[in-house]
């Protein structure tokens, strides 16, 4: 039989539905990868092997019954640990939420078990989502399955925030798995390890039951090997939710279906403020190819202007910090998760050492800018002038999308780093994130599709920016460029 771990989401769905093997042979095979890699790479939080059988022989037992398969039906998949889990522990890689466990299910999690999706575990990620290296988890660092081609062993980066989810994709542990997006953590981390991943427009997939980072910027989407697993994915988690006020109340299509690679007629959009100086070769490299490729599926390439794109990393390190601020203030010791109470101390006092104790550097650092701009004397200097620039930066996309279809740009301005490279440098790792901020800001469809290899064979992702609520568009576009790129690589086995 063929390694069944080597499989995506398409082929393990209709394998299992077609009886080719079970959906309990899947988990079980699925199960023993994740078993074997947790001590060198550390994806995974909580690993939860039962309930992978569980869901797989519910799979099984509804085939053997002649019952409808879901679109996910016997499909293990990895939850980002920032999704509520039903009876399983939900931390947001925090030590201040560690051994909560909540009585209830996230809207995306009980879509996904709903079309018959089993868990593997609960993914690591950078604490609170904040992070672009999978570094600040109170669980420890992610390792990247990726090494460089040099000889070395310098563990890498996997990106972040979910950098848990493209580890376990990338080395085989997971066909699939959820992230969330706030300024780039879906498609960074895609890029880094080589595997692909979309952010949705704004509001297509529920934000309830997800722990909240930034409010109006968070959204959920898939992490898979490729573009029609990724489609697949995303029609099981999208969809209204009266819980979350900002759910788009608008029937979810059938992307799958509906792929096409074909581009003619399609105008794509090339955005001059993106080719930075000193842009990194391997990098503009990959994006002159991505350019060529989608001119052979047809597409028209033009040249466009995103003339606020240079204040998207300020702004989204203004808006997303204040956001967590009120976010994380309920965070207190008195509910849930940590408590901190020193021996006489006051309400103050426990609020105080339970802070000080739950939360790492990377989020205190963000609360405290948070509060410092939304403070009296501060508030509109900073945060007002943002949210202004923000409205500026969406405008720019709303121009341009009236002269192209979709946009093409890098997903990072390099390749994956050394673990501890940037640590120590916070600004130079916040821009990591320079070239998805933007699509984040406005609310947009964007993915990252692998494009191939830089010289130190590390993966580079091409970035598709669409118009709002135009997946398919993104996707089709990403499918263009996978069919052309036609990206094999995988990380050697060495854990």
């Amino acid at each position: 039989m063929t390694d069944l771990t080597n499989l995506g989401v398409a082929a393990i769905r209709d394998g299992v539905a077609a009886g080719s093997f079970t959906a309990v042979e899947v988990a079980e095979a699925f199960n023993a990868n994740v078993a074997a890699a947790q001590e060198a790479l550390n994806a995974f939080i909580v690993t939860t092997p039962e309930a992978a059988i569980t869901a797989a022989k519910a799979v099984d037992a509804d085939r053997a019954a002649g019952k409808p398969l879901g679109k996910m039906a016997g499909v293990p998949i990895g939850m980002k640990d920032l999704f509520a889990t039903q009876g399983v522990q939900t931390t947001a890689a925090s030590h201040i939420l560690e051994g909560f466990k909540p009585q209830y299910e996230s809207t995306v999690s009980a879509k996904l078990w709903q079309a018959g999706a089993g868990m593997l575990g609960k993914l690591n990620l950078d604490q609170f989502a904040m992070g672009s290296s999978n570094e600040t988890s109170y669980f420890g660092n992610v390792i990247s399955p990726w090494r460089r081609n040099d000889g070395g062993n310098v563990a890498l980066a996997p990106g972040g925030s979910s950098g848990g989810s493209s580890a376990a994709v990338a080395a085989r542990l997971c066909p699939a798995a959820t992230g969330t997006d706030t300024g780039g953590s879906i498609r960074q981390p895609a890029a880094f390890t080589g595997i692909t991943g979309i952010k949705p427009t704004y509001g297509r997939c529920s934000r309830w039951g997800i722990v909240a980072f930034a409010s109006s910027l968070d959204q959920a989407g898939p992490m898979a090997r490729d573009v029609t697993d990724c489609a697949i994915m995303l029609e099981a988690m999208a969809g209204f939710d009266p819980k979350d006020s900002t759910s788009l109340d608008l029937p979810v299509p059938e992307w799958s279906a509906n792929l096409s690679g074909d581009l003619r007629g399609k105008k794509v959009g090339i955005p001059r403020e993106y080719r930075v100086d000193g842009l990194d070769a391997d990098v503009a490299k990959s994006w002159d190819d991505g350019i060529a490729w989608l001119k052979d599926a047809g597409a028209e390439v033009i040249d466009i202007s995103l003339p606020h794109t240079k204040y998207a990393l300020p702004a989204y390190y203004i808006i997303a910090p204040a956001e967590a601020s009120s976010n994380l203030a309920r965070y207190d010791g008195v509910r849930y998760g940590l408590r901190d109470l020193p021996d006489g101390s006051g309400l103050q006092d426990m609020y105080a050492a339970t802070r000080a104790a739950g939360f790492g550097a990377e989020v205190k650092r963000r609360i405290m800018i948070g509060t410092y701009v939304l403070s009296a004397g501060f508030y509109d200097a900073y945060y007002t002038q943002a949210q202004k620039v923000r409205t500026l930066i969406a405008r720019d996309f709303v121009r341009a999308f009236e002269l192209c279809d979709v946009i093409l740009a890098p997903t990072t301005p390099t390749a994956s780093f050394g673990l501890g490279e940037m640590v120590s440098d916070p600004l130079a790792m916040y821009l990591n994130d320079v070239f998805a901020v933007p699509a984040s800001l406005a609310g947009l469809p964007a993915m990252s599709v692998p494009a191939g290899l830089n010289a130190q064979g590390l993966p580079l992702g091409l970035q598709i920016v669409g118009k709002p609520f135009d997946e398919q568009g993104v996707l089709n576009a990403g499918l263009a460029i996978e069919a052309r790129a036609a990206f094999t690589a995988r990380a050697e086995r060495w854990w």
